[in-house]
């Protein structure tokens, strides 16, 4: 018993000492390193990485055990490999560390930092703007489900998509249901491509979207749904399909997609997302009575 207390004496000193000098900021500092690993976990599970880290894992295991076994010539190669491995993690995770540093843009923090001196609406003004930009969209939606007339419309959000409006042609014009409708009409110039919606105007269409990297997709799915997914995966956008061959309308964000749409449930779950953070609390019935009553002011002005 003694024996074992000598030996534990030294953790025991070390741990009493540790205690003492411990500071504030250490605790801050421990409390963001487990959450920087605990996002990093979250990211990897989320995405391919996680894949990709089990066979940094199964490389890092490797190692010691040829450390601990002396194999010299796979030790010495497997050191002349690790030197080089934090220029390959960056180029294999490059997806992975820009959507990472993408979502750090679009945290709370960072979105109250205007740096490009853009115009910023009052929150009623957004609310109403996006509230009849949603309006047009379900409604055009449903137009073209009806008739089973493929549609992809992409709601761009923080991140922006210029290198996407580039591949189309900007139309920058007001939502109109009649319009959406001309420009996804078979056989017109801009049907194929998709169209892209920025501050609630129909931006661009006969836009080129990058397709899905997710080798898990269902074969069912066709090349519209694929780009949806494709767009969901690099930016904060969301994005409106309807299927030319079923009719059904469809949404995808952050890399999953939702099904099977009707009017009612798409103005939900739009106004649910876009609506900017201060309203995303008020439940969608007191969003629309907040609208109806200020309509009918200015009815009675």
């Amino acid at each position: 018993m003694q024996g074992l207390l000598n030996h534990l004496a030294p953790f025991f000193s070390a741990f009493v000492s540790v205690i003492k000098t411990f500071r504030i900021f250490d605790a801050l500092d421990i409390l963001l390193v487990a959450y920087l690993v605990y996002k990093g976990i979250l990211l990897a599970r989320e995405t391919r990485a996680g894949q990709l880290v089990k066979g940094i894992l199964v490389l890092i295991a490797a190692y010691f055990v040829s450390y601990i076994l002396q194999l010299k010539t796979i030790n010495w190669l497997f050191v002349n490999v690790f030197q080089f491995g934090l220029l390959a993690v960056v180029i294999v995770f490059q997806p992975e560390i820009r959507r990472a540093l993408e979502t750090m843009g679009r945290s709370r923090i960072s979105s109250k930092i205007n740096l490009f001196g853009s115009h910023i609406d009052s929150s009623e003004e957004k609310e109403e703007k996006m509230s009849a930009c949603i309006d047009v969209i379900a409604n055009a939606a449903v137009v073209l489900s009806g008739s089973k007339t493929g549609a992809l419309m992409v709601i761009e959000r923080e991140t922006k998509l210029g290198e996407i409006i580039k591949t189309g042609t900007v139309i920058d014009s007001q939502m109109s249901v009649e319009l959406i409708g001309n420009i996804f009409f078979p056989n017109t110039p801009l049907h194929d491509g998709a169209m892209i919606i920025r501050d609630c105007r129909m931006y661009a269409a006969g836009c080129f979207l990058p397709l899905s990297q997710n080798n898990e997709i269902s074969k069912q799915l066709g090349t519209r749904h694929r780009a949806a997914l494709g767009i969901s995966e690099v930016s904060d956008a969301v994005v409106v399909v309807v299927s030319e061959e079923t009719g059904k309308i469809s949404v995808a964000k952050n890399g999953v997609l939702t099904r099977n749409y009707d009017r009612e449930t798409l103005c939900r779950y739009l106004k649910k997302e876009l609506i900017t953070d201060s309203e995303k609390n008020v439940p969608t019935e007191e969003i629309n009575k907040k609208l109806k009553f200020r309509k009918k002011k200015d009815k009675e002005a």
